[in-house]
């Protein structure tokens, strides 16, 4: 049961200083932080300060506006969700040692031991795929054996998967810029970088609930759609030799993109939650490793959480598209196919929400649903850059 609604069940809630542990504290929030807490925070600024001063000259004055905006954010995501601050810390830590190691020369790649085999952007998403897929394996080794501690070692390794991944992210914008200022980009730009950000963003959203539930059950669905995509990623990687940085294409060489991807693809994450969610819970509801998963009151919360901070962010990238269109394009939508398939997508989540909240969707149908939904974004998100053509045709495969 949520702590919260111990405490609210509570006829005389008592003072937070004589509430027995375990109970929720009534304190306000900023009254419940502590030193390590204020220090947490007093780091994220030093950290924006020294990014500011180091790197300001390949900032324009919307990446410092970013950048600022971006600290209170994380604060409170660290004050919120303590075991975040140290993937923070060892994703700078790691970051830093990566580019000091550079020493401003590209080559260094295939000749300085940790970044050959470490730390390079190719190397660190190399060691963030083999994570993932070792994660998935332990997940499910814990969940058909009840063995407590294949969970445990799957959530470790998913972690270590996603500190992997963000260094990776954060060493190969810095790798962009060696090759020329000109190229320089944050690397969300085409689909290889943005499988590596679905994958990451997913993981983070299955490790919070994992944290939040207090089960571990779940992991071996959600990994197996982020396995899946990394199976993707390598696949793509060595067809199209896809890992190469390349410079951005006109529409792209836009501050928009900073913001519009990064909400798009939470949304992406979200949904993603959701429908192997919606398996866990069809499973269970049939009695296949139904003593092995959470209580169907559980997966349907988890299924309706993702799926409104899925589209709470979509909505705001769907938003901030048309604004970047009309820059680009002088139009604020253009029923491109991809911009229709947003708007299918949107529509198809604005209609289960609406009967989750108006006729009180549950069960089985809003799995399935949600199940759909991830065909249905799947193709917004793969099939149009495919199949389609129009002004997003930049992003084919």
């Amino acid at each position: 049961m949520d702590l919260t609604q111990v405490s609210a069940s509570q006829p005389k809630p008592r003072p937070a200083s004589a509430a027995p542990a375990g109970l929720y504290d009534e304190r306000p929030f900023l009254k419940r932080l502590n030193a390590f807490d204020w220090l947490f925070a007093l780091a994220m600024v030093a950290g924006a300060g020294f990014a500011l001063s180091r790197y300001h000259a390949f900032m324009n004055y919307y990446d410092k506006l970013v950048l600022v905006c971006s600290v209170p954010v994380f604060v409170v995501l660290g004050w919120r969700w303590k075991p975040v601050r140290l993937l923070i810390a060892g994703i700078a830590v790691l970051s830093l040692f990566a580019i000091q190691t550079y020493q401003g020369d590209l080559t260094r790649a295939d000749s300085a031991f940790f970044l050959k085999y470490f730390l390079s952007s190719q190397s660190a998403i190399l060691w963030m795929s083999a994570l993932f897929v070792l994660a998935t394996l332990f997940y499910w080794i814990g969940m058909l054996s009840r063995s407590p501690s294949g969970g445990a070692i799957g959530s470790k390794l998913t972690w270590a998967a996603v500190l992997m991944g963000f260094t990776g992210m954060m060493v190969r914008w810095y790798e962009s810029y060696l090759i020329g200022a000109d190229v320089g980009h944050i690397p969300i730009s085409n689909l290889y970088e943005v499988f590596v950000l679905f994958s990451l963003i997913t993981a983070l959203f299955y490790l919070y609930y994992e944290q939040h539930y207090s089960t571990r059950a779940l992991g071996a669905f959600v990994l197996l759609i982020i396995s899946a995509a990394v199976g993707f990623l390598m696949w793509y990687s060595i067809s199209r030799d896809a890992q190469q940085i390349q410079p951005l294409v006109p529409a792209l060489q836009s501050w928009w993109m900073k913001i519009h991807v990064p909400a798009n693809f939470i949304g992406y994450g979200s949904f993603a939650l959701s429908a192997m969610v919606g398996v866990a819970y069809l499973m269970k509801e049939r009695g296949v490793l139904a003593d092995r998963l959470p209580e169907l009151d559980v997966l349907d919360d988890v299924m309706y959480k993702s799926i409104a901070v899925g589209f709470a962010f979509f909505t705001i990238a769907t938003i901030l598209g048309a604004l970047w269109a009309a820059e680009a394009w002088g139009g604020y939508w253009s029923w491109d196919p991809k911009e229709t398939w947003a708007l299918i997508v949107w529509l198809n989540y604005a209609a289960w929400l609406h009967m989750r909240l108006m006729k009180g969707l549950r069960g089985a149908v809003a799995a399935w649903w949600a199940l759909t939904g991830l065909l249905v974004t799947t193709f917004a998100f793969l099939g149009v850059n495919m199949f389609l053509s129009g002004l997003h045709s930049y992003g084919k495969l």
